[in-house]
């Protein structure tokens, strides 16, 4: 039998399975490799920080979507990967050999990298990623806030450190929240009709933002730049995704980054028996934003294609639009929305973003494959980072 090995468990390997679930693949032997028992989704984790959904509203658990498809999970992590061998090694020391690999671990945080640029950040700081630990850990800091107003300082000033610092000053009503956006402005990647509304949202909520970079983190305080020194509590590093440390000696071709080079059937560009989707990969053919909705969308594409190729079809190019409904909530029940150079905000744009959230949940926690509902028509929520 032919292996297929779906390494994580990500936005578009969740579409995989549920595809897999309702349209299994003949005499294809399919292992997935994942180490939690569940996908925490990211566009719910900020209403979770807030106060408005409980963690077990934000999960997809795995378990159903393979009930029945003979699918075989091993719920371990990747640390080596050997693309001319057609091995992955695991966390556990052991190897499994594939015809064919599909990667889509999802966003990394490389602990040793991000070190390096902040020393203290391993011992000190709070990490976004993985989502799951992440998840484990907040309440936590919920209950601390309970005892005494905390000092947050939220590193990083992108889509996810502008969500979680409005979540956690609408969540820890007593506690100060700051965030250190580094070199770049709060917001930068948005349109400069967005940046505004975000500026106005942050002071409107006393959300300091210092366009400054974190040098490093030690008990009760973050390092700045500048030289000075922030009285912190905690530090929550909500900085970008780095590729995973074990792409490095694959064999696979890499973008300067080292994410892994995919063409636009998300092929691998130089192992054709190779797909990846997500933040672990960039696509060679087009810029696309790293960012969870196009993992969404290029799940379905994702299906096709490893049916196809395993098949010995030739694979269909996936070309995402190039605009997106993007949703920013705003902690207390608000949200910018934003397609273009079009922006609004307000209650209804939250009610939108809850609507769309939920039913994703809602849609991939009831295999087999269901009709999308609010979902745009391939499947893509749509506002996840």
């Amino acid at each position: 039998m032919k292996k297929l090995v779906l390494l994580g468990a990500g936005h578009a390997h969740v579409h995989v399975l549920s595809t897999l679930a309702a349209q299994p693949m003949p005499d294809v032997q399919i292992t997935l490799v994942a180490p939690y028992p569940r996908q925490l989704y990211s566009g719910m984790v900020p209403g979770f920080v807030a106060g408005h959904y409980a963690l077990e509203d934000c999960v997809i658990p795995l378990a159903p979507l393979l009930k029945n498809t003979g699918i075989k999970w091993l719920t371990r992590s990747a640390t080596g990967l050997d693309a001319n061998a057609r091995t992955v090694t695991l966390d556990d020391g052991s190897t499994l050999s594939f015809d064919w690999l599909s990667v889509n671990t999802g966003p990394v945080q490389d602990r040793d990298q991000i070190e390096q640029t902040m020393p203290g950040a391993s011992e000190h700081g709070l990490f976004v990623r993985p989502i799951e630990a992440f998840g484990a850990l907040w309440p936590k800091v919920a209950e601390l806030a309970k005892t005494r107003a905390l000092r947050v300082a939220v590193i990083g000033g992108g889509a996810a450190g502008i969500e979680l610092a409005m979540a956690i000053r609408h969540g820890l009503r007593s506690s100060s929240v700051t965030i250190i956006s580094g070199a770049a402005a709060v917001g930068a990647n948005y349109t400069p009709a967005v940046q505004q509304r975000v500026v106005k949202a942050l002071k409107r909520r006393n959300i300091t933002v210092l366009p400054d970079l974190a040098v490093g983190i030690q008990a009760g305080e973050v390092l700045l730049g500048c030289g000075a020194r922030l009285a912190c509590d905690v530090p929550l590093i909500a900085t970008g995704a780095q590729a995973p440390a074990w792409l490095a000696g694959s064999g696979l071709a890499l973008d300067g980054n080292g994410f892994i080079a995919v063409d636009a059937c998300q092929r691998s560009t130089s192992h054709a028996h190779v797909f990846a989707a997500g933040d672990v990969s960039t696509r060679v053919d087009r810029a696309i934003a790293r960012s969870g909705v196009y993992a969404v969308r290029a799940g379905p594409a994702l299906a096709n294609n490893l049916a196809a190729a395993i098949a010995g079809r030739e694979p269909t190019p996936h070309q995402p639009p190039e605009n997106t409904l993007n949703l920013l909530s705003c902690g207390d029940r608000q949200a910018i929305a934003s397609w273009g150079h079009y922006a609004a905000q307000g209650r209804w744009v939250w009610w939108l973003k809850d609507r769309i959230d939920r039913a994703f949940i809602k849609r991939y926690s009831r295999p087999p494959l269901t009709p999308a509902g609010d979902m745009d028509s391939d499947g893509a929520p749509a506002n996840r980072r």
